[in-house]
């Protein structure tokens, strides 16, 4: 899935839309250490009172709203896994009555449980429906196109939210007409930071994809191996930060520990450009970047003396694999950070190429080339001409 699709489902959780038809919600209370079942409730979703639809809409958008490899993972199922979870989550899928979809849910509950102990009581949240898709925009003249032809695809979607316990606090009662410290025992549902979670099927170019899972992170760039592993049964991945990570110590590894900040600027320019170029062809994949591609962008990036060798060992130290893709877009810082003892900078990677690294009378120096005056304090500071 890309930003895009997953962008369309989450924009669909809202109250009576006609592309988004929620049937049944299932909330099952866990107790804490236990890990057993205390209670579980089905309902049709429409039977919710407007306040409790609206707190579980904001609570399913959660769990699709973050950075692609950062807090939201596509995972692949592994193969011939006993008691695997897509076939659990395929046959609640095609459940044909409630109790077949309960045992199916309860399934998956307990593989969450088994391997994982909370210090607190949690509550876990499914609900089944359909999702549709306009195949095209409405013509404002022809009136043709809208909800006249839809994809349509059923879904499951599960939220793992923590509860809380009341605190304490002075009331005033209107009835009695007094203060009075309140006596709420009842824990407090956490809709609004999902633990985690995830949606089946994923979806890809408008088609339901059952061999991959969206998992949701309850933490940007901290997936939970045990939960995509032994609950969800996936394989492993390797989050944007670690791709980045690992980006960086193989550039280091074929540059050297020197580097002007011009060339640092054009590595990151272009591969910004190769980003740019696949989001504006909507059909094409993400873009992903072996050890041949990243030796064209350092030669064209002025790297000296780059070869296929050298940057296909470095792939071979760091990543354990010389034919390993990266995904472009996890290349890319948001900013540089300079950091020294006068003062520290923030900037874009695209204006690394502005800083220049000097030694200006025996010390050294951060030259910053700009446009416009600098403003101290309402004061235009004159400049000097060395």
């Amino acid at each position: 899935m890309n930003a895009k699709d997953i962008a369309n489902i989450r924009k669909q959780f809202k109250l009576n839309n006609n592309l988004m038809q929620i049937r049944e919600i299932l909330n099952v209370y866990v107790q804490k250490e236990s890990g057993e079942i205390y209670h579980s409730v089905i309902s049709p979703f429409e039977m919710l009172d407007q306040e409790s639809q609206e707190l579980f809409l904001m609570n399913f958008k959660k769990v699709l709203t973050g950075q692609l490899d950062a807090k939201l993972f596509e995972l692949k199922f592994k193969r011939d896994v006993e008691d695997s979870t897509q076939i659990i989550l395929f046959d609640g899928l095609q459940a044909a009555t409630t109790d077949d979809w309960i045992d199916s849910m309860h399934q998956i509950v307990g593989k969450m449980f088994a391997h994982t102990v909370y210090e607190f009581d949690t509550v876990v949240t499914f609900i089944r429906g359909e999702y549709r898709k306009a195949t095209k925009k409405r013509d404002q003249e022809s009136e043709e196109g809208g909800d006249d032809e839809v994809y349509s695809n059923e879904f499951i979607l599960c939220s793992l939210n923590k509860t809380d316990q009341p605190k304490r606090a002075l009331v005033f009662d209107y009835v009695e007409r007094e203060f009075r410290s309140n006596n709420a025992f009842d824990p407090i549902i956490n809709l609004a930071s999902p633990m985690s979670g995830f949606l089946f099927p994923a979806f890809n170019d408008n088609a339901a994809d059952v061999n991959h899972i969206l998992y949701c992170a309850g933490k940007a760039n901290q997936p939970d191996e045990t939960f995509m592993e032994e609950v969800l049964n996936c394989e492993e991945i390797i989050t944007a930060l670690e791709e980045k990570d690992s980006f960086e110590i193989i550039l280091n590894k074929v540059i050297g520990d020197k580097v002007e900040s011009q060339i640092i600027s054009n590595v990151y320019e272009e591969i910004d450009r190769v980003v740019q170029e696949s989001k504006e062809n909507e059909e094409s994949e993400a873009p992903m970047l072996d050890s041949r591609d990243i030796e064209r962008i350092l030669t064209v990036s002025g790297v000296e003396n780059v070869n296929t060798a050298k940057v296909e060992h470095a792939f071979k130290a760091i990543l354990d694999d010389e034919k390993h893709e990266l995904k472009a877009s996890s290349l890319l810082p948001k900013t540089i950070k300079i950091e020294t003892k006068v003062a520290n900078l923030s900037l874009s990677p695209k204006d690394l190429k502005h800083v220049k690294y000097i030694m200006f009378q025996g010390k050294r120096c951060l030259m910053l080339e700009i446009d416009d005056d600098v403003v101290v304090e309402g004061f235009t500071l004159e400049s000097e001409i060395v």
